[in-house]
């Protein structure tokens, strides 16, 4: 082991330089520390953010939920500004009801991330609206609320502004789910005032950062990127790397429209299934154009899925590990959106009958319709 007389943190995800196991957050091989100690390096990443930025590679760690949340309970003794980043396209599954149990009596942005992710005809102010609705139902305050995509850069230098007009001086701490952007949006942003490129990891992956990560602003404040509280119920964390490739969109969504007749299923790859009840329906899906949408009678779907599934009907690559799927119903009043955290939706015209089968874990829900 090479010996450190003081701190060292990972520059890519904040975790504490260690020497000792490699399966812990923060490790290092000791000859890559010497060589950092001995040339005076500006940065060093450990050898999971050094994978991940080089080879989009992905290393579990041993961090537990408790820790997560811990980190994000010790913002609330500080002052500072909270910018909570949600993902737009997954508005379900990267809310934190009640953030104010976390994050104290604070001023609160509500960033809506991703919004390149939806079709190009969706009415913008109409999502604000929606946006800043759907904060107050989940119990978040915010002062201000925003749309912007941190990976084309969209409206970054608006929210700069607004970050400027309300932290007064105060420390801003960037918090949300894991796989929301928040690390993407913070590299935006320093990016933008200084040469500094990709400060901090980022990955489609849940969990990159994993432990807060200070960088300091012109004032003596700091921007802090916080860990991503993770939802279990999303998707993600139901599949391997190669199936999180194809199911995460990295362009605009193209809605695909289904005319459906006398009891139709259709399957989204191997994920969900949606069981039409009614003898006429138009519906229409988003997700990501790689996913298989396939057609077929519902008398014949369960035979179908059987014989197909990690075949024709994949992801999921890997099915002795995939949790089997569980069934709902749901029954439009209005024009709504069938949500499947971390998937996509389907809008389905009032009083509608659906059956949607979803893996064991994954959270489905029913929203009025947001496009």
């Amino acid at each position: 082991m090479t010996n450190i007389d003081e701190t060292i943190f990972c520059i890519g995800c904040g975790a504490e330089i260690q020497t000792d196991n490699p399966e812990l957050p923060g490790y290092v091989q000791p000859s890559t520390l010497k060589k950092y100690l001995d040339d005076d390096a500006e940065e060093l990443l450990c050898k999971r953010c050094f994978r991940l930025r080089n080879y989009n590679e992905i290393t579990d760690v041993n961090i537990s939920d408790d820790d997560f949340l811990r980190l994000l309970d010790s913002i609330s003794e500080e002052d500072g500004l909270i910018v909570n980043v949600i993902d737009i396209f997954d508005y379900e599954g990267s809310v934190i009801p009640g953030l104010h149990r976390f994050v104290g009596d604070k001023d609160i942005i509500v960033v809506g991330n991703k919004v390149d992710l939806l079709p190009k005809s969706t009415n913008k102010n109409k999502l604000l609206n929606w946006l800043q609705k759907m904060s107050k139902e989940n119990g978040i305050k915010s002062v201000d609320q925003i749309l912007v995509s941190a990976e084309k850069g969209l409206n970054v230098d608006e929210l700069m502004k607004m970050i400027d007009k309300y932290r007064k001086g105060r420390d801003v701490y960037v918090v949300g789910t894991t796989n929301t952007g928040k690390s993407t949006l913070i590299n935006r942003i320093i990016s933008a005032n200084s040469d500094i490129k990709n400060l901090i990891t980022t990955s489609r992956f849940p969990g990159t950062t994993l432990d807060r990560i200070d960088i300091p602003l012109d004032d003596g404040s700091s921007l802090v990127d916080t860990p991503g509280i993770i939802h279990h119920y999303q998707l993600a964390h139901y599949l391997n790397d190669d199936d999180l490739k194809i199911v995460n969109p990295r362009k605009p969504l193209n809605p695909s429209t289904f005319q459906l007749r006398d009891g139709q299923t259709i399957f989204v790859a191997g994920l969900a299934r949606f069981d039409f009840l009614d003898e006429k329906s138009n519906v229409t899906f988003y997700v990501n154009k790689n996913l298989l949408l396939h057609r077929t009678k519902t008398v014949n779907a369960d035979a179908f899925y059987e014989k197909h599934l990690g075949e024709i009907l994949s992801p999921p690559s890997e099915i002795t590990e995939f949790p089997k799927l569980k069934i709902e119903e749901f029954t439009s009043k209005v024009k709504s959106d069938i949500v499947i955290y971390g998937l996509g939706w389907v809008t389905i015209p009032a009083n509608c009958h659906v059956r949607v089968s979803v893996p064991d874990g994954v959270n489905v829900s029913m929203r009025e319709a947001i496009i």
